[in-house]
Parts: C-alpha cells; structure tokens; sequence
C-alpha cells in the first residue's frame, strides 16, 4: 500500500476545481446544483487516483468532504461503466456500508444530491423502520445500494438481491465498524462479492489504525493510502474553552451559557442516557426546546429530530455519542461537553459537529467532579490545553427553575391489591 500523505492548506478548500477531474456531465451539473466547484483537501487527493481505477483507503478527520469523495467515485464508476450483456439490470453494482443507520441515511441523501441528474437508481437500508418498504425498493431494481450490515444481511439471506455483480465497494466508517462489532458481517457480505481485483474498493475512516489497515489488505486490491493530516487534531476553526464547575452548579452553568451564547443549533453531548433525560428536562423547565437523541430513541423519532435540528426548528439538541460521529448538520454554531467524554477521540468527534465545511463555532467544555479527570488524556491527545473561558463561572443562571422530577419507573412487581409498586428498604 502506497501513501499519500498531505496537509491542508489555512483555506478550506483546494486549487483543484471538480470541471478539471474528468467526471460525467451529469455529475458536474449536480455538483454544480449544490453550490460546489472546488474539492476538499480530502477530495484532491482521492478523486484522481479513483478515477484512475485505483483502490483508495482514505482518512480525513470529520466533516472534510469523505463522502463526496467516494460517491463521487462510486457514480464516475457507474456511469462510465455499462451494465455486462447478461446483467437484468435489477442486481446492485456498488455497494456501502455504514456503522449507524444516522450515517447511513446521510450518505444517501448525498448521494442523491450528487446523483440527481443521472438517473441511477438507489436505495437505504436500515433497521428499525420500513422493512417491507426498503425490501421492495431493492427488489424493484438499483445501482446503489446503501445500508448498515444487519438489515442488508437480512435482506440477502431472503435472496431480495445478489452481491454477485458488485464492481464497488464503500467502506465508511471502518474504525466504527470495529467498535460496533461488526467485522464479521462485513466479512460475511464481503466473501459473497467478486474478488476484490475484480471490483474498485474504497475504506474511508476517521482512523486508519493497524486493525483498519489489515482489513484493507485483505479485502482491497493494494490501495493508495490517502491521509489529510491537520495541523492539530481539532478543526482549526473551532473556539475551544472550558469551565470548572461543581456537579449541582452544571445545570444552571449550562441554561446561562445557552442564554448569552444566543445559538441558533447547539449540541449538548451527554455521556449517559438518564443524565441526558435529566438535562432535557432542565432546559425545558427554564424555556428552551430540547429533546435527547440517544441510542433507544425509535427510528422514526430520531429521524425527525434531526430534521427538526437542521431545519432550525428545534435549537437544542442533547445527544449521547450516537450523534458524535458520522452526521453532517450544517450551521451547528455551539457543542457544549456537559459531560467530558471518556475516550479522547470522542472529544475531536463531538466538537467536529461544528466548523464544518470551512465554517467557525464554538465549543464548551464543562469540567466538573465526576468527569474531569479525562482532561488530562484529552489535552495530550489534541495537542493543546483547553483554555478556561474567562469569567464563564459567572454564567451561572440565578434564576433556574429545577424541574420537577422524573416519574419513577419500575418493573410492575407491585402485591396485588396493594396500589403502588413496592419499593426496596434502604440499608
């Protein structure tokens, strides 16, 4: 595996323009729809190796453009490339997987953005909602198919597709993967394709750690290596700060931060679901909509709340880590870490929310007793020391209303004829 390794420059984006890479007409126009004419640091390096027809694994740090860059090649494949003679033209040719239906459902709809004038067909695949629905959108014939490796198994098991006319392969996330336990389905659906030689392969990847990289050894055709290294592991245009603040002066710090920082999208990154009940509730006592995306929020709800987040009509949201990674939202302007995370990665990921696509923001920190011993960790692996906000402590909202407390939930186990649960003695 050859490397590339580059560093972008101050500007946002590069001197290469898309017009000058040889892509399809019809690519160009839908570029052009959105607004786009120059490629990301991320961008110009990978795009005219895949047009080439060589393997990429790429890494970038987030919101840099990933996905343009191998949809971009994924579509240039498709279109220049016919359908083989004996194809039904019903059988997918490209193929990604992504490690959360968030993701998922996001690089489709840029696809379909990019695509919009080229009359591929594609679908997303994802669990927790519309089963019958996303079957028969591949059944009715695709290009692209885009998904998370469970429903697309399942799907494949019930014969709904054939990954036997695969000629791309999308990886997205690989680093994910790992952490979600997904590696052995991935190699499941891979060893059901056409040998990697046969197809074009592209891993993308926040981290091209040796776990990654292996996987790329064994399942790609000798890929370039494209690494967009940052002058510091955080985005440059994100204002980072904290504040020292106790335990049961968090709340009320965190109502009077989003009162003078007036955002119009903030993020507030919980570690804990009941914790990010908890702060919902506050900030919804003292006047702000707010509503927690976590992990167990159904499918459809989670949907809707990030439409909500991105159309501005819903300013606050509160997320655990499902939302720090893999979910572009443009014109996030604040993250406050109400909880300091306990991976250091996490912190770069979470932050990466905002400043995207050569945007500015702000994010808070809010260092208390429980979570600030991950300071130390997080500072040596961005490179920087955090600087305290100045005078932030006095944010302090002195008219906070505590909200009432959260009904207590319980299992149901009450005697009968008794008229309310039982509780436990304390001891």
């Amino acid at each position: 595996m050859s490397a590339i390794k580059t560093t972008p420059t101050p500007n946002h984006l590069s001197d290469i323009r898309f017009a000058d890479l040889g892509l399809h007409p019809t690519l160009l126009s839908g570029l052009q729809r959105l607004g786009f004419s120059h490629c990301t640091p991320i961008q110009a390096a990978a795009l005219p190796h895949a047009l080439k027809g060589q393997d990429l694994a790429g890494q970038a740090q987030t919101g840099t453009g990933k996905t343009a860059a191998f949809l971009l090649a994924t579509l240039q494949h498709l279109l220049s490339q016919p359908r083989a003679e004996n194809d039904d033209g019903l059988q997918p040719r490209a193929f990604i997987l992504a490690p959360t239906r968030e993701l998922a459902v996001q690089i489709f709809k840029d696809a379909q953005g990019l695509a919009i004038d080229t009359g591929l067909r594609m679908t997303v695949c994802y669990g927790g909602a519309g089963y019958e629905s996303q079957r028969a959108s591949i059944e009715a014939g695709i290009d692209l198919l885009i998904g998370t490796p469970g429903r697309l198994i399942d799907y494949y098991k019930q014969h709904a597709y054939s990954l036997k006319q695969i000629e791309v392969l999308v990886l997205d996330e690989a680093d994910r993967m790992f952490d979600l336990g997904f590696i052995a389905d991935i190699r499941y659906l891979l060893r059901k394709m056409p040998p990697p030689a046969q197809r074009k392969n592209y891993l993308f990847s926040a981290t091209l750690s040796h776990r990654v990289l292996e996987l790329a050894y064994e399942h790609m055709n000798n890929p370039q290596k494209i690494a967009i290294e940052p002058d510091q592991v955080t985005a440059d245009r994100v204002n980072q700060a904290m504040i020292h603040v106790a335990n049961d002066e968090k709340l009320p710090l965190l109502v009077g931060i989003l009162r003078q920082q007036h955002a119009k999208r903030s993020m507030v990154f919980i570690n804990t679901k009941r914790e990010a009940e908890n702060v919902e509730r506050g900030l919804q006592a003292n006047g702000f909509e707010a509503h927690v995306l976590s992990g167990d929020v159904s499918q459809g709800k989670r949907l809707r709340l990030l439409e909500d987040f991105k159309a501005g009509k819903l300013p606050v949201l509160v997320a655990t880590d499902v939302a720090a990674r893999g979910l572009h939202i443009p014109g996030v302007d604040l993250v406050i870490n109400y909880d300091l995370p306990q991976d250091p990665e996490d912190y770069v990921h979470r932050i990466g929310r905002t400043a995207r696509a050569g945007a500015t923001g702000d994010a808070i920190s809010l260092c208390c007793e429980t979570w600030v011993y991950s300071l130390p960790a997080i500072e040596k692996y961005i490179g920087m020391s955090i600087p305290a906000l100045e005078g932030g402590y006095d944010l302090i909202a002195s008219d906070y209303i505590t909200p009432p407390r959260a009904p207590r939930k319980h299992s149901g186990t009450a005697r009968r004829g008794s008229g309310r649960p039982r509780t436990r003695r304390n001891t």
